[in-house]
């Protein structure tokens, strides 16, 4: 995904980290992990926050890349297009463990169990911040939110009033440009609206040449937020976008590529009400319907309406109740010439309702938070997913916390009726070959129960520190199983060799993550951090699964790390540089690699500037990542520059 760099909006209250004190950061509101507004310093979870300030300094022009700058985060690109994005391991094109919202909506798809990032496209300035939660969710977000979630929360329209324009290019982001105004509609509501568009290159393939994976975008929106008393809120928002992008399409079972342009295209309305009441209880209502078709590597067609409420209370004065429920229906047409699905799988209907308490042992300092979540999904049923989490602050700067969680990945339609036909393999002397794979109507939920513990802490005015631990264990986990090979006649003679989605793994991961923010001078900010973590699986004594098992094994680096520094050099002039390294991915014979990005800004007027990036400059071509599922060749990432004026007025 590509889109313009964040750009600042004349009457924006965001808040600039050279202003204010690094343990501010401490105090940062939260939503993520509980759907109410509390503190980071009390947040008895694993939680980065990137704020409208790190996404300004970063010099990204997409989502993912922002993502590589958290601890825990296995952020790799596959292609200009393509994405394998998750958390603590388990990393793939379709990353199946990893929750992805924006505003709360979920952008997860149930036909392949992941995200398609080529469409998780916005404005980067209108972000409010992203929310990354590294470990379960599932009480409060339910099925599928389970090594991690992410939650891309969006501006109100009050804080992107006036209008704004970008435009620039370079040699991989060929063009990109933005136009948003934001105003008032009578006394009670504030509006944007915003076009964007962007044209990316194609990126080398593994032999030098250019890949055929270009790809370009157009996007509209609006959002508008309605206060009609300080009790009563409706937030109004959507989108249209459509565009065409190339990617080299492996046929399952072949090394041989296949360039294929297709159209992706979709949309969506949502709209939130938000309720207080006397007493101090809310209650929130979302109601949202999307609609994506997507055409590469293969048609997934897909419409999804969900329906989601809250109501939170006080029971005396210590316990904050909060009980909800949410209601999706989802029909998709994903059928293509290689890739069927059974028909009986184009509609289904998800119910799910949870309550969770939080109890306030000793008010500030001690807290416990119980929760459970009841889901029902018409592939494996009744599903419970609990959570038990405590925090201790024995005093304003410090935050002792743990946690232990049972999340559960349901089926997708993959998992249970897709038919993927192989290329043919001729094999002299013999009958051709055909490799095919389906679903199980049996396949079981993927299970984890997960032990954490964290340490959060202002150690001095000018230095922060957030460190985890964490060790999860997983059960009924996917295989891939090969089945008895026949012959079939009709059209031609050829020796098919099924293989069959089973739950014949095991294995549990354990690991640890750091991070910190730290001002050694009023004008230079450091932002280090590190993650190590080491996953070991164990196939059932049935089992003879060879593709599963060495990619969730070796498929994720051991160590990660990450260094971001800011500087003001002088009034109008910034420096902004970020270092990665990422470890050796062991199964898929990728190399470890270092990135570096760095960018200079110039605020040549008071709502005008000029940004020079450069990406990637320490090697010219490299590969992130080798896809595992076979679908897709991947490409090499490359040295990358682009230059960027912003207006805003």
């Amino acid at each position: 995904m590509a889109a313009e760099p964040a750009v600042a909006f004349p009457q924006q209250k965001t808040d600039d980290l050279t202003s204010q004190s690094i343990q501010d950061l401490m105090n940062l509101e939260v939503t993520s992990v509980s759907k109410t507004e509390e503190k980071l310093s009390r947040t008895a979870a694993a939680v980065f926050v990137i704020t409208p300030e790190d996404i300004r300094r970063s010099g990204a022009t997409n989502i993912p890349d922002l993502l590589r700058m958290v601890p825990g985060m296995d952020v790799a690109q596959i292609d200009a297009n393509t994405w394998a994005i998750s958390a603590r391991g388990f990393n793939e094109e379709f990353s199946d463990k990893l929750l992805v919202m924006v505003d709360g909506r979920s952008v997860y798809t149930p036909t392949f169990a992941g995200v398609f990032w080529d469409s998780v496209d916005l404005p980067l300035a209108d972000i409010e911040r992203i929310e990354v939660i590294r470990g379960p969710g599932g009480s409060i977000w339910g099925t599928n939110a389970v090594n991690g979630i992410i939650n891309v929360i969006t501006k109100s329209a009050e804080n992107t009033q006036g209008g704004s324009a970008v435009g620039g290019g370079g040699n991989l982001a060929a063009g990109f440009g933005t136009g948003q105004y934001g105003g008032h509609a009578g006394n009670t509501t504030d509006y944007r609206v915003y076009a964007k568009f962007f044209n990316q290159s194609s990126l080398p393939d593994l032999t030098g040449a250019p890949g055929g994976d270009a790809w370009h975008l157009s996007r509209g929106g609006f959002r508008s937020d309605s206060k009609f008393s300080s009790q009563d809120s409706l937030t109004v928002e959507g989108d249209l976008y459509g565009g065409k992008e190339g990617q080299e399409v492996l046929a399952f079972g072949s090394n041989n590529a296949i360039r294929s342009v297709g159209s992706l295209g979709g949309g969506y309305l949502q709209t939130v009400w938000n309720d207080a009441y006397s007493g101090g209880s809310t209650s929130a209502l979302q109601i949202s319907y999307d609609r994506n078709i997507h055409n590469v590597p293969f048609r997934d067609s897909r419409g999804t309406l969900n329906a989601d409420f809250q109501y939170r209370f006080a029971w005396g004065e210590r316990q904050s109740i909060a009980v909800g429920g949410t209601y999706r229906y989802t029909s998709h047409l994903s059928n293509s010439a290689s890739v069927t699905y059974l028909a009986s799988d184009n509609i289904r209907q998800f119910f799910g309702s949870f309550v969770q308490d939080e109890i306030a042992i000793i008010p500030d300092r001690v807290y416990l938070t119980a929760g459970v979540r009841l889901e029902h999904n018409e592939y494996t049923g009744l599903v419970a997913l609990p959570d038990f989490r405590a925090s201790w602050q024995p005093n304003a700067r410090n935050t002792i916390w743990a946690a232990i969680s049972s999340a559960k990945r349901i089926p997708s339609s993959g998992d249970t009726s897709d038919h993927v036909v192989g290329a043919q393999l001729a094999i002299p002397g013999s009958l051709p070959e055909q490799i095919v794979l389906t679903g199980s109507p049996n396949f079981k939920n993927e299970r984890l129960l997960a032990y954490e513990a964290g340490y959060r802490a202002a150690l001095l005015q000018t230095l922060t520190l957030d460190f985890t631990a964490f060790y999860n264990a997983y059960n009924s986990l996917r295989t891939v199983e090969p089945e008895t090979p026949f012959v079939q006649t009709v059209p031609t003679p050829l020796l098919i060799l099924p293989f069959q989605f089973r739950n014949e793994m095991q294995g549990e991961a354990h690991g640890a993550e750091i991070s910190a923010n730290w001002r050694p001078f009023s004008r230079w900010t450091l932002s280090p951090g590190y993650a190590f973590e080491r996953l070991h699986m164990h196939l059932d004594p049935t089992s003879h699964d060879t593709t599963m098992f060495p990619v969730a094994e070796g498929g994720t680096p051991d160590n990660s790390a990450q260094i971001r520094s800011h500087l003001n050099l002088v009034h109008a002039l910034s420096w902004d540089t970020s270092t990665y390294f990422v470890d050796r991915l062991e199964s898929l014979k990728v190399p470890a690699y270092t990135r570096v990005d760095t960018g200079l800004t110039w605020s040549f007027a008071e709502k005008s500037s000029f940004s020079v990036v450069g990406q990637n400059l320490v090697r010219d071509h490299r590969v992130e990542y080798l896809d595992a599922a076979g679908l897709l060749q991947s490409q090499q990432v490359k040295r990358g520059a682009y230059g960027m004026f912003t207006v805003s007025f």
